[in-house]
């Protein structure tokens, strides 16, 4: 059977790749860390920084979703 030439024209637009520039710290109170912590053991979160960022963004576009003007507000 012959081989399949692959499709490079499937993704004409080319984009940059989102690499991560800006760095956000925050401080946290010793039972703000315990109750983090307490959830990724439970969760078997293996990569910290990754669930936080997730967290958190989920958070603010699940917020600007419910702000968004609609048609019969």
């Amino acid at each position: 059977m012959a081989k399949k030439k692959a499709n490079t024209n499937l993704n004409n637009t080319t984009r940059k790749p989102l690499v991560r520039r800006n760095r956000v710290v925050f401080m946290l109170n010793d039972e703000e860390q315990k109750a983090i912590n307490r959830f990724v053991a439970k969760y078997k979160i293996q990569n910290k920084s990754k669930w936080m960022r997730e967290t958190i963004m989920s958070s603010i576009f699940r917020q600007l979703s419910e702000d968004y003007p609609s048609l019969f507000d």
